[in-house]
């Protein structure tokens, strides 16, 4: 492939060109067309940037299989329309087909030359006669085409002829297959005839015994017409007895509604008397509504009781189902217990410890509001700090004493509860799971309570 011209010789080519008569573009064959196209994609990539139309810039960045599929129209039109373009394609696409492109530069075609070939690089080179070699060109690829139109009908004409052939061969097939049939339809036809006759005589045999069935069928048809009668007049004794049988199923229905109304008054009445039994003994043990619950009295005492050491913690096997926890949260007067940093620290252990305590504690408000149930939330003591914004309502913050764990509080919220009292400890720890199971309670892992903050 040349270099491309120096800059200085460039102005007296683009005068050349400029001066050049421009002459209406030729009508170019289909191949003759694709293969200007390939060889001016194939020549793009030699130029310089300032030697590439702005047009084309961006053909020439495509891969080079599709330099010419994509960018065939672009590189058409600015063949035709920019001759300083075109004959810095030609120059390199001579230059590639060697003596082939010396000879078309002088305006001659080889014999043996390619039409096409010699039309393309006539095209964009348009020595002397260019014109009259594309419209050689033109007249090769017509005869060429004319030519595979001819033996395309002698191919087709050939293959109608074989058809024919074939098909007599069939046809012929088909007759003495026919003729066969025939021969076999007249035996059945024969066998047909015979089978009709004897079936005739079987026809006669039948009528002969459908009469005599017949008038077996009008005897029958009596016999049950008392038989119907009969039964007729059972029924109406069995609906009789249906009807009594319905009349003393009324009066067992209401017996039955008469006993359960007494059963009702005697059932309201024993209710009733343990219900003025419970308000006399209320008033007679003069027991007020307190303000305190049995927690408070707890948190009241924890800074003086003394702590247990600190244990190793192990992951509780406890469910850790948010649905159970839901449940057991609908249980009447539920207490809510939660070890408060032993939930925080999985659930949010990237937050500051202020910020933990925050996030629980405002969701634990949201549980209280929603259930009504009394819940306690317990932190370590060691990181206690003072000046702690004020909880939310039904909430109750405790925190240990400093040396002690929040684990000894909470067992003894759950020992300060009232038997039979249902009491739910959040935690992940298997001793305090363990010990407060021990007392009653019912230990929840803390998963199920992070899942059910994360659902609110």
């Amino acid at each position: 492939m040349s270099e491309p011209l120096p800059s200085g010789d460039r102005p007296e080519e683009e005068a050349a060109v400029q001066d050049a008569e421009f002459v209406p573009e030729p009508t170019l064959p289909e191949p003759v067309r694709q293969r200007i196209t390939s060889l001016t994609a194939a020549a793009l990539p030699g130029l310089g940037a300032d030697e590439i139309p702005v047009a084309l810039r961006r053909v020439a960045r495509f891969a080079p299989n599709r330099r010419a599929r994509l960018g065939g129209r672009e590189i058409a039109a600015q063949l035709a329309g920019d001759p300083l373009f075109r004959q810095r394609i030609s120059t390199r696409a001579l230059e590639d087909a060697g003596d082939l492109g010396t000879a078309v530069a002088s305006g001659m075609a080889p014999a043996a030359a390619d039409p096409v070939e010699v039309a393309a690089l006539a095209y964009l080179a348009r020595p002397d006669g260019w014109r009259d070699l594309i419209d050689n060109a033109g007249q090769a690829v017509q005869a060429e085409a004319d030519s595979a139109a001819v033996a395309g009908q002698l191919r087709a004409a050939e293959h109608r002829a074989a058809r024919a052939e074939h098909d007599r061969a069939v046809a012929k097939v088909e007759a003495d297959k026919l003729r066969d049939e025939l021969a076999r339809v007249r035996e059945e036809l024969g066998q047909l005839r015979e089978e009709a006759r004897t079936a005739t005589r079987a026809l006669r045999e039948t009528q002969a015994a459908q009469k005599r069935a017949s008038d077996l069928l009008a005897t029958e048809k009596g016999r049950a017409s008392r038989v119907a009668a009969d039964h007729d007049a059972e029924l109406r004794r069995l609906k009789t007895r249906l009807a009594e049988a319905e009349a003393l199923a009324a009066t067992g229905k209401q017996s039955a509604k008469d006993a359960r109304a007494a059963d009702d008054a005697r059932l309201w009445l024993l209710v009733e008397t343990i219900g003025q039994a419970a308000s006399g003994l209320r008033r007679e043990l003069a027991l007020g509504p307190s303000d305190k619950m049995p927690a408070d009295f707890v948190a009241d005492k924890s800074a003086e009781r003394p702590g247990s050491p600190e244990r190793s913690r192990a992951r509780a096997q406890d469910t850790d189902d948010p649905g159970r926890l839901d449940q057991l949260l609908q249980l009447p007067r539920a207490h809510l217990v939660v070890d408060g940093y032993n939930v925080t620290k999985r659930g949010f252990a990237d937050m500051s410890l202020e910020q933990q305590r925050k996030r629980l504690i405002t969701g634990l408000g949201g549980i209280a509001a929603q259930t009504g149930d009394e819940v306690t939330v317990v932190f370590d003591g060691a990181e206690r700090v003072h000046g702690l914004p004020p909880a939310p309502r039904g909430v109750r913050v405790l925190f240990s004493r400093k040396g002690d764990t929040a684990d000894e509080l909470i067992r003894q919220l759950v020992r300060a509860e009232p038997a039979g009292r249902p009491i739910v400890v959040i935690s992940s720890d298997r001793e305090v799971a363990d010990g407060v199971r021990r007392h009653g309670a019912y230990p929840m892992g803390a998963d199920s309570l992070l899942r059910r903050l994360a659902r609110s």
